[in-house]
């Protein structure tokens, strides 16, 4: 799996391996790395290739959620770059990124938040981009507090919002899949291969019950 990293001026030093050790254990061959807080990783099927989708989180926290969404991307050899962006510590970085996205030739966003989860409704509101809301489950509320803050954008500025949660990141990154996949002839094979294993499994987990 090719990666192009950005340089690094930021510390990531609150994620300790867990995280990615994690993601390994989960199955991931090649678990993604975490974010940088200012700097975008670019990973996927090709080192020289440009992002086509954008994972953006609101903190370091989020990227236990978020990696599944990055973990999906991979799996269908989707380049992507992955970075955190607060939309409340970091006002000026989340309009420049929304402003520049479709210049730096960004199809889709990924954006997951949780608590007062404003992150993808703001990055929606300053691009024409479809963008995907992930509500990242919280300690407070257990994720209604992301949900309803995600969900509830005013009639105008729409962001299609997923489940609460890792499942929730993955099918962000189907839904991105599938959205590539209408101009990506190829790309939409693949989904409709995975779909089709989906139904193999059922059909597996039937057999070892008769």
């Amino acid at each position: 799996m090719a990666t192009v990293a950005a340089s690094h001026n930021n510390d990531s030093s609150e994620f300790n391996g867990t995280d990615v050790a994690n993601a390994q254990e989960a199955g991931a061959p090649d678990a993604p790395t975490p974010p940088d807080r200012c700097h975008a990783r670019i990973e996927g099927h090709g080192a020289d290739e440009a992002p086509e989708v954008a994972v953006i989180m609101g903190s370091a926290s989020d990227w236990e959620t978020m990696r599944h969404a990055c973990r999906t991307l991979e799996r269908f050899g989707v380049a992507y770059s992955k970075q955190v962006i607060s939309a409340h510590r970091t006002p000026e970085l989340m309009a420049k990124f929304a402003h520049e996205a479709r210049r730096a030739g960004i199809k889709v966003i990924i954006a997951g938040a949780g608590g007062a989860a404003h992150l993808p409704g703001m990055v929606a509101a300053q691009t024409t981009l479809p963008v995907i809301g992930v509500p990242v489950q919280s300690h407070a509320l257990s994720g209604w507090d992301s949900l309803l803050s995600i969900v509830q954008m005013p009639g105008g500025i729409p962001v299609a919002t997923t489940a609460i949660g890792n499942s929730g990141a993955t099918n962000a990154a189907l839904l991105a899949v599938s959205i590539l996949g209408l101009t990506d002839a190829a790309l939409a094979d693949q989904l409709q291969d995975y779909r089709d294993s989906l139904k193999e499994k059922v059909a597996q987990s039937n057999a070892q019950l008769i």
